[in-house]
Parts: C-alpha cells; sequence; structure tokens
C-alpha cells in the first residue's frame, strides 16, 4: 500500500472519464499522489467510478467492486470509495450487500468524497481536469442527463434531465486545453444535438462548434452521440464548411423498423430515418457515419428483424456497433413490456447482424487502400507506430498502422500515410510526408 496515493478506475464510457479527470484534479491539488487506471492497484485510497447503463456494464462494475475488496481485506489497499452511474442507481442496494466499501457517491455527488477525506472543494479548479488521454486529445461534455426517455434506457433514471453547459464556458475549457497540447477534441454527450434547447430555448450545437473551431491550435472536432429525432441540420452546413470538423458524426439509431421504433419510444419513423441519412451525406460528402443498433427489444418480430439487416447491407454504415436488450428496472419497457425474447435468441441476431457489418467494414476498408490520408500518431506499440484517421475515433474505431523500422515518428503529429493495405478494421500505411 503506497501512503498518499490515490488510484482512480474508471469503468463505462468517456463522459465517466471526464468526471475521473475533474476529481484526480481536485486532489491533485490536496497533495495526493494521483494514478487513473495503475496495471498494479495500491493505493492508499482506491476510488471505482461505475457503469449502470445495461447487464453487462452493471456486472464488470459489481466485479470490479468485489475484486477490490478481497484486496482491501488482505490489507492491499486502504480505503475504497465507489462512484459514478451504478451507485447513483443502486446505492442503497450496495451500501447493503457491500459494507466493505468506505463511502458511496452518486454521478454528482463526488465531491463529497473530498469532504470525507478532510479536504477542501476548489473552486478555482472547477473546470480544471487531470487529462488521461496521450496529450493530444481530450473529450469535453458538453451537456448532462437526457431528456428523450427511450423504452429501454436507464440513463435518464441516473443522470436527470438535459443540462447544457454554456458556451462560453466550452470555449473557455477548449481554449486551455489547446493551449495544454490539445489538437483533436472528442466533444461528447449523452444527446448531443439536444445541446442549447435548455438554456438557448433552441439547438446551438451548430454555433458551438463553430465557436471552438476558431480557437488556435485545435486542428480536429469530432461529434459524438447524435440522436436522430429532431436532428439540428444546420450542424451539417458547419461539418462540411469547416475543415477542422471532421467528416464524423455517430449517431446511434437502434432499429429501423417503425413498428420497433415506436416501441422504443424514439419518436421517428423507418422513412424519417432514411431520408435524415440520405441529407447527411448529401450535405456532407465522404462523411463517415458509426451507428449503434439494438436486437431483442420487447416485440420484436422475425419480420422486424429481417427488415433491420436489410437496412444494414442497404445503409452500408462505415462504423456500427450493436447490442442485446437488457431489461433495466425502472424503465419504461421493464414497466410496460415483458422481456420474451429468449436470451440465446437475442446473441444469435446480435451474432448475425455484425457478421454482415463485418463484410461491409471490410469493403468499405479496401477501397481505401491506394489512397493517401492524414493521420495522427496516437502511440508506439510493438513495430509499429498507431494512428487515426478524421474518420476515426479513439479506442473504438480503425486505427493505421505504420511500420517503425519506416523512420521514426513524433506522437500527436500530423502525417500525410498512404494506405497499403487493409483489413476488417485496421489499415496499415507509410508515411508520405509531414501533415
Amino acid at each position: 500500500m503506497k501512503k498518499n496515493e490515490v488510484d482512480i478506475i474508471t469503468l463505462g464510457c468517456s463522459k465517466n472519464l471526464v468526471d475521473s479527470e475533474h476529481l484526480m484534479m481536485q486532489l491533485k491539488s490536496c497533495g495526493y499522489t494521483v494514478k487513473h487506471d495503475p496495471r498494479r492497484v495500491e493505493g492508499e485510497i482506491v476510488v471505482v467510478n461505475t457503469c449502470g447503463f445495461i447487464g453487462d456494464a452493471k456486472e464488470e462494475s459489481v466485479n470490479a467492486i468485489l475484486e477490490l475488496v478481497e484486496e482491501k481485506k488482505q490489507g492491499r489497499i486502504g480505503k475504497l470509495y465507489v462512484m459514478g452511474c451504478l451507485s447513483e442507481r443502486y446505492r442503497a442496494d450496495l451500501e447493503k450487500e457491500l459494507p466493505e466499501v468506505d463511502g458511496y457517491y452518486g454521478k454528482f455527488s463526488w465531491q463529497n468524497l473530498l469532504a470525507d477525506l478532510g479536504k477542501a472543494f476548489n473552486n478555482d479548479l472547477v473546470s480544471q481536469r487531470v487529462i488521461t488521454t496521450p496529450k493530444h486529445y481530450a473529450y469535453v461534455k458538453i451537456s448532462e442527463g437526457c431528456n428523450r426517455h427511450c423504452s429501454y434506457c436507464a440513463i435518464p433514471l441516473m443522470t436527470g434531465a438535459h443540462q447544457s453547459q454554456t458556451m462560453e464556458d466550452l470555449v473557455e475549457e477548449v481554449s486551455s486545453l489547446a493551449a495544454k497540447g490539445v489538437k483533436e477534441i472528442q466533444l461528447i454527450a449523452q444527446d448531443l444535438t439536444y445541446y442549447g434547447r435548455d438554456i438557448y430555448g433552441e439547438s446551438k450545437l451548430a454555433e458551438l462548434v463553430r465557436r471552438i473551431a476558431a480557437i488556435d491550435g485545435i486542428e480536429w472536432i469530432r461529434l459524438h452521440y447524435a440522436y436522430p429525432y429532431q436532428f439540428p441540420k444546420d450542424i451539417l452546413d458547419v461539418m462540411r464548411e469547416e475543415p477542422k470538423v471532421c467528416a464524423y458524426l455517430d449517431m446511434a439509431l437502434q432499429h429501423i423498423s417503425t413498428h420497433m421504433l415506436t416501441q422504443m419510444r424514439r419518436h421517428i419513423t423507418s422513412e424519417e430515418t432514411y431520408a435524415l441519412l440520405q441529407e447527411i451525406r448529401e450535405k456532407v460528402p465522404g462523411i463517415h457515419l458509426r451507428t449503434t443498433l439494438m436486437v431483442g427489444h420487447p416485440g420484436e418480430t422475425e419480420q422486424d428483424f429481417e427488415e433491420l439487416k436489410a437496412f444494414v447491407r442497404k445503409a452500408r454504415f462505415e462504423r456500427m456497433g450493436a447490442f442485446a436488450y437488457s431489461h433495466e428496472e425502472g424503465t419504461y419497457a421493464y414497466k410496460h413490456y415483458e422481456d420474451e425474447i429468449p436470451q440465446y435468441i437475442k446473441m444469435q441476431r446480435l451474432d448475425e447482424i455484425m457478421r454482415i457489418q463485418e463484410g461491409i467494414a471490410a469493403d468499405i476498408n479496401d477501397e481505401k487502400v491506394g489512397k493517401t490520408m492524414r493521420v495522427i500518431i496516437d502511440r508506439k506499440e510493438a513495430e509499429y507506430y498507431v494512428g487515426r484517421t478524421e474518420f476515426d475515433s479513439p479506442e473504438v474505431d480503425n486505427e493505421v498502422l505504420i511500420p517503425r523500422k519506416n523512420g521514426a515518428l513524433k506522437l500527436g503529429e500530423f502525417y500525410q500515410v498512404k494506405i497499403t493495405e487493409a483489413d476488417t478494421f485496421d489499415l496499415y500505411g507509410e508515411v508520405v510526408c509531414d501533415k
């Protein structure tokens, strides 16, 4: 056990990561040595930032807590604290089942941890954080919460209603990041496209992105977690006109059958979805779309699933993920629908839809062979430098592998890379020139 060291373990999404980074800055200002996701957990204090979205995420969080409880019993760590979505949602149950944890804090009450450590929250650092990602990119959370209330989603139960940050605060935050060498901004929110409606009375995403694009030092801006209903189409003009805004959009669609979209309370039809996708591709030529689909939601028939498969083949998403429905307590679906589709059917459908996408992803990557693309270098790994194009978000999308034997490259720098080979999820290339 290392005295005066705090180890922070972050589970779940990049929004949780931002919370952990803010906590780390506060702890550092209190004189602690702070480590994030260390290989070996050995701090005097350990904090687990949990996820509670679906069954698999909850299981991962609980298992992590159980492992650390055992570490505490063995005397390898000192105090153990839990924060984040899981403890926001199930705090009473966790306190009863795992009393060995020294304190539980919700999604928005982690500041109380400082008080319990006998430390004061530093208001001068409220917008500051320790960046845990490579120093050239960072996540920026533009809002919290969600007003959509889709049938299956427990997130509004944990995060509450949508709350946008002001444009002034966000511009200040990004300017501070740029001054520290950050070149690439991943804008994130549970619902990016609702941004501004709560404080300005209308969507302000397009204006926000233009203001961020004007900040010196920022070279790439990428948009995550758009919602198709009430999509603010003026953002498409910004994406087309602003060279700093990546031709990339992450928009979870969940399904295409109007029957299922209605069951899911998504407020959009199949026809409207197809029309929106067509308009996005027309207004932003070359855009790469990432989406997420769900299989096995209550009421999904074989006909619905066949329609979904046909949609995947027709839409040809450059990036796609999928997951099986999880019957989450407190959601509309939990209260009003029976979880009648057997788990093995859900998994069969999940495997089938992802096999279709694998072929599409391989074809799209093959089309890039011979092209020269701008690539930012993230890290060195074995015999390769590993980078990404503007069409790839960290950790979830393709990477570009460049042999180290071809010459030294600088991490965080841009290079023009000719793509020489491709497989389903990675590209291989050689540097043509800087920038």
